[in-house]
């Protein structure tokens, strides 16, 4: 069944060992770091309840409300339903965030599609699978995904350094494997399960590997602790940093103390060959919903710069009309990549609707190679003040006050509080060390650049360009190697 946000809030207090700013957190609901984006998950399960949002946010199967992003994608209406429940979220919310479920179950739908290779292996794997999605749709839990690991030496193998840097199953049992290391994974301390992915390893010639691991990990399971950065909100007041304070999603060194992963939660494990296929499908579906939280920052990001030209009366300048322009190319690209992604898409091995591959990988090269700079353009269009104006206090204080609303009205319309609360929001969304953070994430939350460009040339169909080539230039068959009618 659908949970509420108090259900979600409550399932949390199950005495997990979280760890932050030196101290050990009693209760993560109402720890100031984590309260806010617990409070914004809180939020999506009650919107599910919610009759103004229920229908957009959940499907009836058998009689029974599930979460929408959880629903296995089967159609292009699937699809559309999921990407207009994102859009649901993130205008209600008022920001964007990451990582809250429905962008990391797509992985799990990958390793579904995989089956095959795991029966190879071990036919108890592909069970565990599919139950774990069965799962996740019947109990609507917090899933999310142990991402990378600290890795150490990367030009050792990970048997020749710390064998903890990479997790490694030490020990199997009649219940279950014993798993030792550590994962870096964004909102662990306060999600109720991760699927545990394999690293990018050096496997060398290896069949088998300890190392070559997949499994669901239990946030409250024994010897699982959660080693926290820093969070941004309390930093500076709220007014200020209006982003920092509500959407900072707070990344976690998850530590595996020799952690039981029961049998049934184990996904694969030692076979080489299904942890690389499993690395190189993972973004087969879970791509989307990253590439799409691109497009509702990209449209934040676009409302403030405009709204600042607007207010300032730049907007009927060619020369800004020209930035603006820059912006919404790379919004509307993003878009088109995301519409043509699902009205060309591809059955998965399994039967699933997964997203035309080759555009969804060249859309989230579009969004993520070009992030920086329509940054620095907002940034330009929004204008020097969002990095030289006084704090709220000063607005409020008064001796001050009659200043700040003399040179920060600009007329009826826009007074001086509208206009102090936009250069604040322009501030933290383009300028601020969150932004700055939130920047560097997508080298993280969506795999480095190398990678996003690798899954492009595993999946471009480069055989067309080839056979327009060959056609063109008049060359012989000979040049595929093998007859034409077998190369096609």
């Amino acid at each position: 069944m659908i949970r509420t946000g108090d259900q979600y809030r409550e399932s949390l207090r199950d005495g997990r060992e979280v760890w932050i700013n030196g101290e050990r957190v009693k209760d993560v609901t109402r720890h100031p770091q984590f309260k806010p984006c617990i409070d914004i998950r809180a939020r999506i399960y009650d919107m599910q309840h919610d009759k103004a949002t229920q229908d957009v946010m959940t499907y009836v199967e058998n009689g029974e409300r599930h979460a929408i992003g959880s629903q296995l994608p089967f159609t292009q209406e699937d699809w559309k339903a999921k990407r207009k429940a994102v859009d649901k979220v993130m205008f209600d919310i008022g920001g964007v965030v990451t990582r809250v479920g429905d962008e990391t179950v797509g992985e799990m739908w990958s390793l579904w599609d995989g089956k095959d290779i795991l029966n190879e292996i071990d036919s108890r794997f592909a069970v565990n699978i599919e139950n774990h999605i069965r799962q996740v749709i019947a109990s609507d839990p917090f899933h999310v995904s142990a991402n990378t690991d600290p890795k150490g030496d990367r030009s050792k193998r990970p048997q020749d350094q710390d064998p903890d840097m990479l997790v490694h199953v030490v020990k199997e049992t009649d219940q279950g494997i014993i798993i030792r290391g550590a994962k870096y994974e964004t909102a662990a301390a306060y999600s109720n399960q991760a699927f545990l992915k394999p690293t990018i390893a050096n496997w060398g010639d290896s069949k088998m590997s300890e190392y070559a691991v997949g499994c669901i990990v239990k946030m409250n399971a024994p010897g699982v602790k959660h080693i926290s950065r820093t969070g941004f909100a309390g930093r500076a007041p709220e007014r200020d940093y209006p982003l920092s304070n509500r959407f900072d999603e707070v990344d976690t060194l998850m530590v595996l103390d020799n952690v039981l992963i029961p049998w049934e939660d184990v996904l694969f494990y030692q076979h080489t060959r299904a942890a690389a296929f499993i690395r190189q499908t993972l973004h087969r579906y879970s791509a989307f919903p990253y590439v799409q939280r691109t497009l509702s920052l990209a449209d934040l990001m676009i409302g403030a710069a405009l709204w600042n030209a607007r207010q300032t009366g730049l907007d009927k300048q060619q020369a800004v009309q020209e930035k603006l322009a820059d912006l919404a190319i790379w919004r509307e690209g993003i878009n088109a990549h995301l519409t043509a992604a699902i009205a060309m898409g591809e059955k998965s091995p399994n039967g699933l609707l997964m997203p035309n591959q080759s555009l969804l990988f060249t859309g989230r090269c579009h969004a993520l190679n070009n992030l920086p700079r329509m940054m620095h353009i907002a940034r330009e269009l929004c204008g020097g003040q969002i990095c030289v104006t006084p704090d709220a206090a000063m607005f409020d204080h008064p001796e001050t006050r009659p200043w700040m609303e003399k040179y920060y009205t600009i007329n009826d319309e826009w007074l001086a509080e509208d206009r102090r609360k936009l250069l604040a929001l322009a501030r933290d969304l383009l300028n601020s060390d969150y932004a700055g953070h939130r920047l560097t994430f997508q080298l993280f939350a969506q795999a480095p650049p190398f990678a996003q460009s690798a899954a492009v040339y595993r999946t471009f169909d480069w055989d067309q360009t080839l056979r327009f080539a060959q056609k063109a230039g008049g060359m012989s068959d000979r040049i595929w190697g093998v007859p034409r009618k077998a190369a096609e």
